[in-house]
């Protein structure tokens, strides 16, 4: 498993809390706070578009 630099959770009503991390090879990865071990991996700036989407209403079913 790469070593992630996770960010602060990000919490959105209720217990919908997910954290966005990155590595030293630039690749961009997010998880449901405190399953950190259980991750998404993508491109920077295909993360950056579903929490954009997320924040935005669009998407609040996937958490």
């Amino acid at each position: 498993m790469p070593y992630i630099h996770w960010e602060e959770p990000f919490c959105g009503d209720g217990n919908a809390c997910f954290r966005v991390g990155t590595d030293a090879a630039g690749n961009a990865y997010i998880a449901v706070n405190g399953a950190e071990d259980q991750y998404v991996t993508d491109t920077r700036d295909a993360l950056r578009a579903l929490i954009r989407d997320i924040k935005a209403g669009k998407a609040d079913h996937l958490l």
